[in-house]
């Protein structure tokens, strides 16, 4: 790629869309849908019924209008945003050692509450969402920083 073709590139953007990073971002939100249709369809006896899963299905909400939020905020290249989401991602992380672990080691009348495969499931969809928003943040970064880098040098060389 020569140097008129990476210009070209940079200037792109001033007028186009970062939709990876939206993109990524709402496909945080998918596996973090998957992740909570899992838990919240298992019914086995009233172990779901308690204060830890209300909170969950708070966060799920927070987490998903977080998620969107960002993921119109990255599409325009705003830096910001991406701390948030590195941030949503972190939080999909150690989701994976509350309700999840606790579900997979809890009994109910000998029947266990989460099988193996579920909890794999679950634990593969809350890592995708987290990859999904940390890829997200990092490929903002990425842009903005270069997208603002671009505009200084033409605004520098128009002065």
């Amino acid at each position: 790629m020569t140097n008129d073709d990476r210009l070209v590139k940079l200037d792109r953007m001033r007028y186009t869309k970062n939709s990876l990073s939206s993109a990524l971002a709402l496909l945080a939100i998918v596996f973090d849908v998957l992740y909570f249709v899992s838990i919240y369809q298992s019914n086995v006896g009233t172990y779901y019924y308690n204060i830890l899963m209300g909170a969950s299905v708070l966060y799920n909400l927070i987490f998903m209008l977080m998620a969107f939020l960002s993921s119109e905020g990255v599409k325009n290249y705003k830096p910001g945003y991406s701390w948030l989401l590195i941030a949503l991602g972190a939080g999909q992380i150690v989701r994976i050692f509350i309700l999840p672990r606790m579900a997979h080691a809890a009994l109910v009348k000998n029947v266990p509450v989460m099988d193996d495969g579920q909890y794999l499931w679950v634990i593969i969809c809350l890592i995708l969402s987290a990859v999904c928003c940390v890829a997200s943040a990092v490929i903002n970064l990425i842009k903005s920083r270069q997208l603002a880098a671009h505009v200084a040098s033409l605004e520098k060389q128009a002065a």
